[in-house]
């Protein structure tokens, strides 16, 4: 029995090794030269201009994220397994840990449409991607949510309406987008620290807050991405922590509804 308990400490021991420590990102102000590296045109502010450049470009994205779940009256501390291949899907699985880690569900999004497997039930529910406007608006598209889980700017608020003031070493960066208001605050790096979307008219709400940066395969986004919704009747709170980011691998999309699964809405 001594000779297994070491064996498998020995074992723990190198299993521990091989985990990549995540690199903590020194958020350094951009360099005065390095701000821009095209030339604005006339009617486009410059810092606008770098600010979407200094955002987090990829082909693909792999992340393992500890995170908490509250939809509604539901709260649950899940560990997400997160892919996304640029502008074409964004594939999640969910384990939940009980006496070993299982699979509770999965999900595949599009910007058509949205599909989750209930393993733990045996259920799938199937929805166009407007499902998701009530909680976040429809001016959020599939790109805005590809954004927000790796800590980019939502890219319809970056425009050339925006009105930018300074606030400190920050930027906020303040607009109307049809009936939502919006408001960013951005960093010296030109990294997005906040974003808080208002429709009054809809009673709804959306903060997502960006926090403890790192480096992945030479990129600096937010291990932590706590995101906050509120409407009249519907609340929601997804707090990630990301212990693994990788870009750029070639990937696997596995998703398929076994024929026994019955739809539920």
């Amino acid at each position: 029995m001594n000779k297994i308990l070491i064996l498998l400490c020995c074992v723990m021991a190198l299993a521990g090794c091989k985990a990549k420590k995540q690199i903590i990102a020194n958020r350094e102000p951009v360099a005065q030269s390095a701000q821009t590296t095209v030339k604005a045109a006339p009617s486009v502010n410059a810092k606008l201009v770098a600010i979407r450049e200094r955002q987090l470009s990829f082909n693909t994205f792999n992340g393992k994220a500890k995170a908490r779940l509250a939809i509604d009256k539901d709260d649950n501390d899940v560990t997400l397994n997160i892919r996304i291949d640029r502008d074409k899907k964004i594939w999640v699985s969910i384990t939940a840990q009980v006496i070993i880690s299982v699979e509770v569900a999965r999900a595949l999004i599009t910007p058509d449409s949205i599909i989750v497997v209930n393993k733990l039930q045996g259920v799938y529910m199937k929805k166009p991607f407007s499902y998701v406007y009530q909680y976040a608006g429809k001016q959020v598209s599939f790109k805005s949510l590809q954004a927000l889980l790796i800590g980019n700017a939502m890219p319809e608020l970056l425009n050339d309406k925006a009105e930018l003031n300074p606030d400190g070493a920050n930027t906020i960066i303040a607009g109307l987008l049809q009936d939502l208001n919006y408001k960013l605050t951005i960093g010296a790096d030109y990294k997005v620290s906040q974003t808080n979307l208002a429709n009054n008219l809809a009673g709804l709400t959306l903060q997502v807050s960006n926090s403890q940066f790192i480096q992945a395969d030479g990129r600096v986004m937010p291990s932590q991405i706590d995101i906050t919704s509120q409407s009249a009747d519907k609340k929601a709170n997804i707090n990630l922590h990301y212990t693994t980011a990788e870009f750029d691998k070639v990937l696997e999309y596995p998703f398929s509804i076994p024929d026994r699964y019955t739809p539920v809405n």
